[in-house]
């Protein structure tokens, strides 16, 4: 083969492999949408759910990034850097939460704070995590106005 023939070849190889590459990503991208609205049933209650997507990272205790939809700011749950159990929070959360799919039930009155994360109530298939960071005392409880959500309710 000349290396005309050969240039031709890897450029047809590279057209495909980029083809692929976004028709995957489009296909990833429409499989997290389908998930949008639904119901969970957790701890023997049925709990609703606005968005759902994978998430991509745990940036602190109560905030992740969650893929589609950006960062999400856990409500109602506070845990600062200087709090003792700011790692175990984290750790706590990257286990239950990274690389899972995870269901938000978005804040209606206050859906986005004033950094622009998302504010919701964080569901895995199977857990509370708003809950269940304040029932193990890996948070404390804070509660700001307006939301849809009763004080104390998380």
């Amino acid at each position: 083969m000349n290396k005309k023939t050969i240039s031709i070849i890897l450029l047809i190889a590279f057209i495909i492999t980029s083809i692929l590459t976004v028709a995957n990503l489009f296909l990833e991208d429409s499989n997290t949408q389908e998930n949008q609205t639904g119901t969970l049933t957790i701890d023997n209650r049925t709990v609703h759910y606005e968005k759902a997507g994978k998430c991509l990272r745990v940036i602190d205790g109560n905030t992740i990034e969650v893929y589609g939809i950006g960062k999400v700011q856990l409500t109602q749950v506070n845990i600062t850097n200087s709090d003792p159990g700011f790692s175990q929070a984290k750790k706590f959360v990257e286990d239950k939460c990274l690389g899972k799919t995870v269901y938000l039930d978005i804040d209606d009155k206050q859906p986005q704070d004033k950094y622009g994360r998302t504010i919701a109530i964080v569901y895995t298939e199977n857990a509370d995590i708003n809950k269940e960071l304040i029932a193990n005392n890996l948070a404390n409880i804070s509660y700001f106005e307006p939301s849809e959500f009763k004080k104390g309710e998380v």
